[in-house]
Order: C-alpha cells, then structure tokens, then sequence
C-alpha cells in the first residue's frame, strides 16, 4: 500500500515513520497547509513525496490510501473527501463532531466498500487491554457499571500545542468543547465491553480563569465548558460515567484512566496504580483478595525520540513511551522493534492495524461502526450539557461488519 499524510503536526511524525519501517508499505507521502513542514518531513523520514494540498494529493494514483492528521474539528469533511476520492482512511480522533458527519462518513464506507479507522489510543491502554481479557474470560462476571476518565490539565502542555497548531487566533480553537473530545474515555471502557451507550445525562463546569480560553465570546464553538461530566445508559443494562477535565490540579500518571465494576470482581484504575479485587476459591462470595496489579499497566523502554524538540515536555509522555507487560508484540513488524512509540505503547499497534486492514481488505478492530460508538456518545453529552443535564437518546447505526482478532 501507499500512504498520503494529511498533516504533519507534532503528532503525524509519529505514524510517519512507523509507517515508512512498515514492510507493507510500499511508500509515504505528505501534504500540510504549512508547506515547510510536509518539506521537512520529506527531508527528515525520505518520504516518496509531497503534495501542494489535500486535494491534490486526494486525485493522485500515486496513493491509495490517506491518514488524516489534522486538528481534530476538521476529520468528518477530510474523511468524506478521501472516501469518495476512492481512498482507505486513517483518522486520528474525533471521527467528527457531529451526528450528520458520523453518519455520512458510515454511509460512505458501507457505499464504497473501502477501509476506515480511527486511531483511538485507548483501545490498546495497557488496562483496557488487561480488561477486554478479562471481559472475555467472564472474570467480572456482569459488569454493571464502568468509568472511563480523560484528566488532561490544559497548563499541562496543551496551550502549547494549540498555539503550535493555531496560530495568532489559538484561543479560539483552545476552547474545544471536552465532550467534542470523547474517545480516550469512552473509547477505553467500550473497546472492552460488547456493548453501547443509549442515552446520556451530562454536566458541564463553567470555566472561571478569565484568560480568554473557553470564553463564550471568544470560543469558536461559543463553549465555555472546560470540565465536563456524563452518566451514559449502555445497551446492556449497564451504566458508564466518564469525565473529560481540562482544569484539573493533576499533572503526571495515567491521563487515561478506567474502573470496571462487575457481579464478581472489580479493577480500580487510578493516576498511579491500579487493583483488582476478585473472589476468593472456597469462600464466600462476598469476600476476596484485592491484588496490587499497577505493575502490569506501566509501561517501560521509551525513549525521547528526535526531532520533537518543539514538543512541550509535559506532552513527551504521548510521544515516548514503551510497552506494558500486557501488551502482546507478538503479531507486530519486527521492524517496528526499538522504533520511538506513544500514548503507553498503543502507537504500533494502531500503525500496523490499519495496514492489516489494507492489505488483508478486512475491516480493523476500530472501523466506522466501533469508532462511531467511540464518538457519538461524546457530541449527544455536549448537547446534554447545553440543555442542563437533559437526559438525551444517543443513535446507533449497527455493528458493522465482524472486526477481526488482532
């Protein structure tokens, strides 16, 4: 396969070079609003070439298939290009943010036939892997209730990254509604369970600090919201509470964090540690152990890789990061061995899953139907919140085609 990169901001390198170490891809190339950068890239990973633009690079046979890298209110229109261009996609998160283009992107996909995912890191958290294991084995028994959190201070590197990526007028696009932003949190807790989210009830915090990010007046989404919480009703019966913080007193540990609480066991997931409390062989069912199990979601061996100097060091975490003790290599590249990874070691996993998908012509674990479910949750609690905690339906457009077990 050969690979077009819409965007080559500070995340995009990434999967760049993953992506040129992959022995299925045949090739990779870039575009960028700011030419210099896609030039730089070019340069840095001797990339096949560049295009001027997206639409340039959407009309070339030179690809076959895109990976959109753009700011995250941007994906839905991008991906519906890149379909109907007769490209695969790749799509950082969001899928969209709003209802109308998930549903014409899924509507796409089914017309066309042709592949796309959303690169949730979540779905390869070392504790969501741990627990989609878990699930399976039925250790939990029935889950009833499930939190999937995303703590992410915006002092804690994002207004650096916005002002990377938004120029003079980054306060603007700073003021991104949380729940826009859903899929580390709900991504995690829902590519463990086999189920949904029906409805949802959320409460959103208005913002206080007076800086001019979210700022109504200044927002381009009129948001003022930079802390937001939602109790969702899953498909099962079940209930799944997630929180999306921007203005939060944490800085270090796990930004995504997730609690399942089932009929037999639980595992708590905090900043730092995690434990799992489970029956105990030949008593009561009402008492156990509960087992210190932090150790198997740390990730280890990650290495600063070059050229992110202009990274915010409180960001560095998502960029170089190793692998969990849960986390199987073993279907991966070998010469993915030793290469810089991100976001507690789900980056190679997600870079090699897209091109299973390609190459193998089956749908990957996060198509449009599971990235759908990742999202929508996220744009119907936003809308909660603007109507004060109104509780809200969530639609659902199916399960899609068999995903299969990589």
């Amino acid at each position: 396969m050969k690979i077009g990169v819409i965007g080559t901001g500070q995340f995009a390198r990434s999967f760049i070079s993953l992506w040129q170490k992959h022995p299925d891809v045949e090739a990779v190339y870039a575009c960028d609003v700011v030419p210099e950068r896609a030039k730089e890239h070019q340069e840095k990973y001797d990339l096949a070439g560049i295009f001027n633009d997206a639409e340039e690079m959407l009309a070339s046979d030179e690809v076959d298939s895109v990976a959109v890298m753009t700011q995250r209110w941007t994906h839905g229109p991008l991906v519906l290009q890149a379909l109907e261009a007769g490209k695969n996609v790749y799509s950082a998160v969001p899928m969209a943010i709003s209802v109308d283009e998930i549903k014409a992107i899924i509507d796409k996909v089914t017309e066309t036939g042709l592949i796309y995912m959303m690169g949730e890191t979540s779905y390869y958290n070392p504790a969501v892997v741990w627990a989609r294991g878990k699930v399976t084995e039925g250790a939990f028994g029935r889950v009833f209730y499930s939190e999937g959190d995303y703590v992410h201070d915006m002092d804690n590197g994002f207004y650096a990254a916005y002002q990377y990526s938004g120029g003079d007028e980054w306060k603007k696009t700073a003021s991104y509604p949380p729940m826009l932003y859903p899929t580390h949190a709900i991504g995690g807790v829902l590519g463990a369970l086999p189920t949904y989210a029906t409805s949802v009830s959320c409460i959103g915090i208005h913002d206080d600090r007076g800086d001019g990010v979210f700022d109504k007046n200044v927002s381009l989404w009129g948001n003022d919201f930079s802390n937001m919480s939602a109790l969702f009703h899953l498909a099962d019966g079940g209930a799944m509470r997630t929180n999306e913080f921007r203005r939060v007193g944490y800085w270090k540990g796990h930004e995504s964090r997730f609690r399942f609480y089932g009929t037999d066991s639980v595992m708590e997931q905090t900043g730092h540690g995690a434990t799992w409390s489970v029956k105990t062989e030949g008593e009561d069912y009402r008492k156990g152990d509960t087992l210190d199990i932090s150790d198997l979601f740390y990730t280890r061996g990650g290495q600063v890789p070059e050229g992110f100097g202009d990274v915010d060091p409180a960001l560095m975490q998502s960029f170089a990061s190793g692998n969990a003790k849960v986390q199987d290599r073993s279907r991966l590249p070998k010469e993915f061995e030793g290469a810089h990874n991100g976001h507690e070691g789900s980056h190679h996993f997600l870079a090699d899953d897209f091109v299973r998908a390609v190459t193998t012509k089956t749908q990957p674990p996060v198509n449009a139907w599971k990235a759908a479910r990742f999202t929508l949750p996220g744009v119907i609690a936003l809308e909660s919140a603007r109507q004060d905690g109104a509780r809200l339906p969530i639609p659902d457009f199916g399960d899609g085609p068999e995903n299969p077990a990589w």
